[in-house]
């Protein structure tokens, strides 16, 4: 593994150390777990590891029997959004029978007035 500077690293690492500034704001002020905070961290500083480090991604290709190091990134990209969609989804149905739950509850006040 090389190191190889080049300008668009210092570009990319800046947007990515803005996303890991924006994780550890949300976990100050209650928007994301501890947990949150520390995937996000590992996602983040994982993608700073492969800006300065490109070589790892076709190191890591080649243990996995894939072909080129971009694959892993994107297969590893994908299986992340389907997760996060995944979580998302039953974020979002835990929220709807919450509501449904508050809907009825108000329902049967205001036919008890």
């Amino acid at each position: 593994m090389d190191f190889i500077f080049l300008p668009i690293q210092l570009f990319i690492t800046l947007g990515l150390l803005w996303a890991l500034s924006r994780a550890f704001l949300r976990f100050k002020d209650g928007g994301i777990s501890l947990g949150g905070l520390l995937f996000w961290f590992a996602v983040w500083s994982a993608a700073i590891f492969t800006v300065f480090y490109p070589g790892f991604t076709t190191y890591l290709a080649k243990l996995l029997g894939i072909g080129r190091g971009a694959d892993v990134v994107l297969y590893a990209s994908v299986i992340i959004l389907f997760y996060l969609v995944f979580r998302t989804h039953v974020l979002l149905e835990n929220i709807r029978n919450d509501i449904t739950k508050i809907i009825r509850q108000i329902a049967l006040q205001e036919k008890k007035k």
